[in-house]
């Protein structure tokens, strides 16, 4: 009989379990575990997003993996969990973007747009017939001069963060930020802490089609995504540190 009780509020999306749950939400949450890693990382000079796009199979076209995403000019989005929930999401934050600067004639407050997004994930939480979104958002950009970024949840909650990290390995990486950030970083800083964050787990070496990197400066409030050429002077810089490290312990030993 129990067994039985369980199971309704498991199936059913819009029942509180005794101890307040929502099971489905919790499920959503586990999906944003599985996907690979996002990560945001706010500096003074700009917002910087670094996302692990590894192919499954080297037949395929590392173009075709969707992680990072530009919104509007000032705007852009980092994925983790499933990819088409995801996309349904940023197509959402993208009209939502352009409907509110054709009304206003200026661009939309990167805060406003992250709190839209979140109240169309919320209500997901609460219709019957239909399931939470399986995917977590990084929204980053530059409102007012000022850099901005959120995390959102399957449930609809927005945290606005210094750096933060989502998808696998969350709390490890997420340790790491937390060690390594600091109020000075650059835009470039940023971006090597990010490089940093993501391959301080991996066991193999980063690859520059295996890594997305996005950034939103103050100075030029665009987003501009990183080409190959460019993430493999990081992902070189990255090398010769770990070098170093490892030699330094090699003659501590």
């Amino acid at each position: 009989m129990q067994g039985q009780q369980q199971q309704a509020y498991d199936r059913g999306i819009t029942i509180f379990s005794p101890d307040g749950r929502l099971y489905q939400v919790e499920y959503a949450r586990e999906a944003v575990k599985r996907g690979t890693t996002s990560i945001g990382v706010r500096t003074a000079e700009g917002v910087v997003l670094v996302v692990d796009k590894r192919s499954r199979s080297p037949l395929m076209e590392p173009e075709s993996i969707e992680k990072l995403h530009k919104v509007a000019d000032h705007v852009a989005i980092a994925s983790a969990g499933h990819v088409a929930d995801a996309r349904q999401l940023i197509d959402f934050a993208r009209r939502r973007a352009q409907v509110e600067e054709l009304r206003y004639e200026e661009p939309m407050d990167v805060e406003a747009l992250t709190k839209a997004v979140t109240d169309n994930i919320q209500q997901y939480t609460q219709v019957g017939g239909a399931r939470p979104f399986g995917a977590a958002l990084l929204i980053a950009g530059v409102s007012d001069g000022v850099p901005r970024l959120f995390e959102t949840d399957p449930s609809g909650t927005s945290n606005e963060w210094k750096a933060v990290a989502i998808g696998a390995d969350r709390s490890d990486t997420q340790s790491f930020l937390e060690e390594e950030w600091h109020d000075d970083l650059t835009l470039e800083e940023g971006i090597e802490l990010g490089v940093r964050a993501l391959a301080h787990l991996r066991e193999d070496s980063l690859e520059a089609s295996g890594v997305g990197v996005g950034t939103v400066s103050v100075e030029d409030p665009v987003y501009d995504e990183l080409s190959n050429e460019d993430l493999q002077e990081y992902l070189d810089d990255l090398d010769e540190v770990t070098e170093h490290e490892d030699e330094d312990e090699d003659e501590s030993e």
